[in-house]
This record gives C-alpha cells, structure tokens and sequence, in this order.
C-alpha cells in the first residue's frame, strides 16, 4: 500500500511538472511569436515604401503613444541605449582636458559613426568613444554628422563636439586682422574661425628662419637674428582657407601684403630718420597708443623726441610707452596686462620695459597699420616729451615739460 500510493504521488508532481513546462514553453512561444510578427510588420511597412515610394507606417508607428510601447526590435533596443546612457549622464559634462585652443579635426565622406568616435578618443578629444557613439545614437545625431573640415578642442564636452559635427566648415572664410594685434591674438582669430591651430601658426611666426620663401620679400632681408614676423603680419580683411595645410598660405598671404601695401620702399626716407625693423618698432608702439588718425603723428613726434633725447624732464632716451610693458606682461586672455598703478611698470623684468630700458624694445610689439607706419616715417615737427589720454573718444593731451604734464594729471582727474 505505501509503495502504491508513493508512486502515485511521483506520478502527480511529474503531471504537474510536465504542465507547468508545457505551459512556460506556450509563453516563450507566444513571445517569440509576437516579435516576429511585429518584426514583419514594420519590415513589410518599410519594404512597401522602398517599392511603392509612398510613406506607409504599421499601425503602431501610426499612433504616437502606441509606437513608444510597442514591443518592436527598434523600441526594445531604443530604450536600453537610452536607460543606458541615462546611467552614464554625469560623464557627458566631463571634457578631456581645459586646453580651449581649438584644433583641426576632418571627416571623411561615408565614415560611419563608431569610426569617427573612435578618431575623436585618439586624437584626445573625448575620452570615451563608446559613451560618445551612444550619446550620438540616443539623440539620433549619428546619422546627421556632416563630412568636411571641423575645429574642436579638448576642453569641449561630448554634447559640443557631437553638436559641432552637425555642421561641416566653409571651404573658406573671411578673416579680419584688426590694427595692434599681436601675433598671439592673430592666431587666436585664425583658430576661432577654423583656419589653422594657433599654436602651429605662432610657431611659424616666432621662427621665421625655417620657412622658405622669406628671401622672397626685400623688407625682410635685414630682419635681425632670432627677430620672429611679429610687426609684419599686415592688419586687414582676407580670405583663407578653412582648415589650411599649413601655416606658409597664411603667412604668405600677409607677407604679400605688407609688400603691396608698405614694401621695403616705404620702410625708407622718411623725415624720422627711421627705417627697417626699427620704423616697424615704433610704429607698433603709436599703433597702440593712437586712436584718432589726427594724433598719430603727434604721439610719434613725442617718441622720436625722446629717442633723441631731447626731452631733459625724462631724464635720458626712456620711451615710457606702457603698451610695451603690457606686451611684455600679456598672458593668455589678458595679452595685454593693465596694471593697477603706475608704480607696478617697475617690477616687470623685461627687455620690452621701456620704462627701465632706454632706447627701443628688441622688436614690434604688434601689427601696426599702414597709417601708424606713415605717421613713425613722417612725424609732425614738434617739441612735446609727454602726452596723456583724456578719456574722451580715446583722444590726447599733450605737453612740453613735466610740470605741464603733471598739471594735465590733475586736470583730467588722475589721482597722483
């Protein structure tokens, strides 16, 4: 009897194991089914548009609310790439580095989306190509990303470069070098419009000697030993190409200019006595004093005055020119240093303080334009040793003596 009813009870749970099999097989069947046709659907739907060419959805893409919780492949996989990168959101606001200069970067027609994430981390703008291609593919920008020319830099979050790659560069553009630039501030405005890396630019600028065509240029054959092109780079309107092979087309193009505009002829002759690098200097240092054409002349006048050391209430050939000593100062995003009183010039070690150095700096301290160099070459015949701005329409007061010049102090409200 007990083995009878022993069997029975086996033969019961195996009955009931066999059901419950039986029936989870029925529900994975179902499921696996479900996808399939809804795999049919939309495969059917698109095939009908590929051969018909009208627009044609499955009900479930018809209806907004029902495509979102339809159970497609497409959903599915949306909504893990999603939850996904929901879990990885506090690393899209993390950059490379904190460098903002801006750097080439191409892209090439037909490159899929994971190779140019993968280029992206090896060229050190993102840290992290998976997360970078899934940001791309949760927001559908992947397929957006234009081929051509591109500027990028490591301090760029994933969300800005994948938004910058939506919008390939001009072939060309439109650059302005406006007058008193230095050449930091000229490659800073050739990075921000895409032309050439500021750093590869300056390099070019601040070694002259290993590029090959500057025998090319008469102004140029006396340029001292060591001297870089700061000074020549001529201020004006060009255009360049976008993302350039390299820093010679830039130069070249500037370089051209000051031959046309200026050229070893306009460097000579003139009533200051000035010429060569020399005239560039101090027409670099009027370039940033002056701001009405009128006053040029006036403010070279009193520098060549000073250089000749005609001016006794200076005390020797001192050209006390603060935009020297802001140049020797200058620092990335503040290129040109403002102190806070007049007393902190002496504490700048520098050849270009010409408040402790007489005579001229080693060399131009920006692009002066074509009438500064006019004004340096041909000055207005006067006495004056010292000027003072007014702060009125960046205009000038000037003066013979230091007495006089002390009282323009107090008459225009500096504190002494």
């Amino acid at each position: 009897m007990l083995r009878e009813e022993i069997a029975r009870r086996l033969e019961k749970q195996v009955q009931t194991e066999r059901v419950l099999f039986n029936l989870v097989r029925i529900i994975f069947l179902t499921l696996v089914l479900l996808v399939l046709w809804n795999v049919w659907s939309v495969t059917t739907a698109h095939l009908t548009e590929q051969f018909l060419a009208v627009e044609q959805q499955s009900d479930a893409l018809i209806d907004p609310d029902e495509g979102e919780d339809a159970l497609t492949p497409e959903n599915i996989e949306a909504y893990i790439l999603a939850l996904t990168l929901r879990l990885r959101e506090d690393q899209l606001s993390v950059s490379v580095g904190n460098d903002p200069r801006p750097r080439a970067f191409t892209i090439n027609p037909g490159e899929p989306a994971r190779y140019i994430a993968a280029r992206l981390a090896a060229s050190g703008f993102v840290s992290d190509a998976d997360l970078f291609n899934l940001y791309l593919r949760v927001n559908n920008l992947d397929r957006n990303i234009e081929a051509g020319n591109f500027m990028l830099a490591e301090s760029m979050t994933i969300p800005e470069i994948a938004g910058e790659l939506q919008q390939a560069r001009f072939e060309e553009v439109l650059v302005t070098i406006p007058e008193g630039f230095r050449a930091e501030e000229i490659a800073e405005r050739l990075a921000e419009n895409f032309v050439i890396d500021s750093e590869r630019f300056l390099t070019a600028v601040r070694q002259p000697q290993s590029l090959g065509f500057l025998t090319d240029y008469e102004f140029l054959t006396n340029l001292p030993a060591g001297a870089s092109l700061e000074g020549y780079l001529f201020p004006d309107t060009y255009r360049f190409p976008v993302n350039a092979s390299g820093p010679e087309i830039i130069l070249a193009s500037m370089l051209d200019n000051f031959e046309n505009r200026i050229g070893a002829e306009g460097l000579l002759g003139g009533a200051s006595g000035m010429s060569g690098h020399d005239l560039i200097t101090l027409a670099s240092i009027v370039e940033r004093e002056a701001v009405q054409d009128d006053e040029r002349p006036l403010i070279a006048s009193v520098y060549l005055n000073r250089l000749n050391n005609t001016c006794r209430d200076v005390g020797g050939r001192y050209l006390q020119a603060d935009p020297t000593v802001q140049y020797a100062k200058g620092t990335t995003g503040d290129w040109w240093w403002k102190p806070q009183t007049i007393e902190e010039y002496a504490l700048v070690d520098s050849l270009y303080n010409t408040y402790l150095h007489q005579g001229l700096p080693p060399g131009p301290i920006a692009s002066p334009g074509q009438r500064a160099i006019e004004a340096t070459r041909n000055p207005g015949q006067t006495t004056y040793c010292f000027f003072l701005a007014t702060g009125e329409d960046g205009r000038h007061v000037f003066a013979l003596s230091l007495a006089e010049h002390q009282q323009n102090f107090s008459t225009y409200g500096y504190q002494p």
